[in-house]
């Protein structure tokens, strides 16, 4: 004997465990998950929602082969879709501004402040690079120059002193400490004026007898700047500047050291390549798309707009269903003639209508994007400056 299954009888009951014609011993909640049961607004929807999409498919007029457990794991899909559609944009939106942030701290609901961190932190590991801060501990070094010896093997552990770490396991050379001596120190205090002639040109205006009597001169910042210039290109062209070169682990200093230089100890600054190649900097933080803790949205906080979406696209989901129970059998035979059930043409229909829901939501998130917002307060700015620049404007006589 044929098992009989009931279809849709006109009418659904959400606050039943089960549906009210359903006898089947393993219903225990009227949705496969169980998302928004607990939502007194979306089961007070449910039943409304299920009796719409049953009339919208042709109910009474022609049978519907569902029940109305169908139409609300269609409506919990729809309003699972919709939350998980927000939840992307918002994640996309704002990733830069959440990476980092505590794993912990759910974003529900809640206005996600701009923060130019995610923008710091891309900029450190540049920063490293150049010298300018970063993520890296920068240690510091020394080695002890030997008399007559210009090259120095810094891989040696014997040669180097480290702050930090081991020479075995890499390290990275960041700055050495071996320039000449400022040129200041050897430019005698312009304010004072000793060193520059400048005490006896006093004398001849009769200031001489003061102490100082240059401090009643005034100079341009210039000429400081052309002395100390005069200075450095002097010790440059005329003498063997104080430089080194480094190549791999091995550094040549210039000039050769000689007997004043022994046991005088050049530094340098280092990074370890251990903490470089690091690639893991905080852990239970977001660190991308897939661990935004961004929760389910409720359905009672969606409003008006969101919730005629997840109407139509529950309509989209059950039209689906119908259609696949009625693709089971493409045609149904009766006494002279054979009867044609819609299935594919109801599965088609639904495809077009779920891709067009999904492409109206998505245009309506990136028209409501901060660039697009800040695109249109741009345009609304110049459009009444425009419109003012016709009102005539008063001349005001006081």
């Amino acid at each position: 004997m044929a098992i009989q299954i009931p279809i849709w009888p006109g009418s659904s009951s959400f606050s039943s465990i089960s549906a009210s014609f359903y006898t089947g011993s393993s219903a225990t909640k009227p949705t496969p998950f169980g998302f928004f049961d607990g939502d007194a607004i979306f089961k007070s929807d449910a039943d409304n929602v299920a009796n719409w999409c049953a009339t919208r498919l042709g109910y009474p007029i022609v049978d519907i082969e569902l029940q109305d457990i169908n139409f609300f794991a269609c409506f919990e899909e729809a309003a699972n879709e919709y939350s998980s559609q927000i939840n992307q944009y918002r994640a996309k939106e704002n990733l830069l501004s959440l990476q980092g942030s505590n794993l912990n701290n759910t974003l529900a609901n809640k206005q996600i402040n701009n923060n130019m961190q995610g923008v710091v932190n891309l900029a450190k590991d540049y920063g490293t690079e150049a010298k300018s801060g970063g993520r890296l501990t920068h240690y510091t070094a020394s080695f002890t120059l030997t008399e007559g010896q210009q090259i120095y093997n810094l891989n040696d552990s014997n040669v180097v002193s480290l702050e930090s770490g081991s020479v075995t396991n890499g390290l990275t050379i960041r700055k050495v400490f071996h320039q000449a001596p400022p040129a200041i120190v050897r430019y005698f205090d312009p304010f004072v004026g000793t060193g520059l002639g400048s005490q006896q040109m006093m004398d001849t205006f009769g200031w001489g007898n003061y102490s100082p009597g240059v401090s009643f001169m005034m100079q341009p910042m210039y000429d400081d700047i052309l002395r100390l210039q005069a200075i450095e290109f002097n010790d440059q062209i005329r003498k063997s500047q104080f430089s080194f070169e480094l190549i791999n682990n091995r550094i040549k200093i210039f000039p050769l050291p000689v007997s004043g230089d022994d046991n005088t100890k050049i530094y340098f600054e280092y990074t370890l390549n251990s903490e470089a190649n690091n690639p893991i900097i905080a852990s239970n933080v977001v660190s991308d798309f897939s661990n935004v803790p961004f929760e389910r949205l409720s359905y009672t906080s969606i409003n008006s707009a969101g919730r005629q979406w997840i109407t139509k696209y529950t309509l989209a989901l059950a039209k689906e269903v119908l259609g696949a129970v009625r693709a089971k059998f493409s045609a149904i035979p009766i006494p002279g003639a054979d009867i044609t059930l819609d299935g594919g043409d109801l599965r088609s229909e639904a495809a077009a209508e779920k891709e067009a829901l999904l492409t109206q939501l998505k245009e309506m998130l990136e028209a409501t994007s901060k660039r697009a917002l800040m695109e249109a307060k741009r345009d609304e700015a110049e459009f009444l400056e425009s419109t003012l620049a016709r009102i005539p404007r008063p001349i005001y006589i006081g």
